[in-house]
Parts: structure tokens; sequence; C-alpha cells
């Protein structure tokens, strides 16, 4: 069990790391930042816009991130807001030409990266990897939403004795 636990950890954050540094070194030859990289790709899939609550659901960042990254895509010229009442507030972002030709080269880094990952690996294979990664996904989520419930329903007692000090090992 253990050793399945480490190889799962180790795996997936060599991968997380790796994802992470192909993003950084492509982006900077375009002069963004990784973080761009799931604004961009999401926002060119939905030419019609997404707002920034859509950002966040989708590319699993919260508020403040997806915040700044819209703020540094809108100051670079790759994103306009369309708002029907003329506020920023719930409009949805869309890419403008220099952000589709952007999103366009991301597109390509995204591919090269995407097939390169891959070598090696038949079709059956990427099927069951991505069942089973995903299937490790949901239940790793409903054991963090048990875990929560009960840290939630549980207050801290065993950290300190009834007088409040932190008891002695």
């Amino acid at each position: 069990m253990v050793e399945r636990f480490e190889k799962l950890t180790i795996g997936v954050a060599q991968i997380y790391k790796n994802i992470q540094r192909i993003k950084k070194y492509q982006m900077n030859e375009i002069g963004l930042k990784g973080t761009h990289v799931m604004c961009i790709y999401y926002l060119h899939n939905h030419p019609d816009g997404l707002t920034a609550a859509d950002l966040c659901e989708i590319c699993k960042e919260d508020k403040a991130g997806i915040s700044r990254i819209l703020s540094d895509l809108a100051h670079g010229g790759f994103i306009r807001y369309e708002s029907a009442n003329d506020t920023k507030y719930r409009a949805k972002a869309v890419l403008t030409a220099e952000g589709q030709t952007c999103a366009n080269t991301v597109n390509d880094m995204i591919l090269q990266a995407t097939q390169k990952g891959g070598v090696g690996i038949s079709e059956a294979e990427r099927e069951i990897f991505y069942r089973v990664l995903f299937l490790i996904s949901d239940n790793l989520n409903q054991l963090c939403a048990e875990l929560e419930h009960c840290e939630s329903s549980m207050p801290f007692t065993h950290l300190t004795d009834e007088k409040g000090a932190i008891p002695h090992e």
C-alpha cells in the first residue's frame, strides 16, 4: 500500500512539475507566463467568451488567481470584455485578434507536449490510464468531501485539554 502511495504521489508530482516547466519555458518565448496557458486555451475553445467565475470553475483556480491572469491578459491586449452594462463585473472575457494568434501558438505547444508525453503509449493503454486516473481523482475527491464534513462537525478538542493548554505527550 505504502509503495503504491509513493509511486502515485511521486509520479503525479513529477508530471505536474514537468507540465509547469514546459508551460513556463514555452510561454516565456511569447512573453507570457505559464499561468496564462489554461485561460487562453479555454477562451479559445469558447469564442463567445467566459466570465471569471466560469474560468475559476473550469481551470480549477481561485478567484484571485484568475483575476490576476485576466488583468495581465487585458493589459497585454490578449482579451477584451463584453458586458451588457459596460462593467467588468460578470462580463465575459473574449480573445482579441492578438489573443487568437497567441491561442494558436498555445494550442501548437499543447499538441507538441501531448504527443511527446504519449510516445510509446497505445490507444488502449491511454484509455485505461485516463479511466483509472479519473477514478482515482473522483475517489480522492469523495474522501476529501468526507474529511471536510467530519472536520467541520468535530471540534478540535484533541489539541488542547479542558483548560485550553496543549497537553504534553
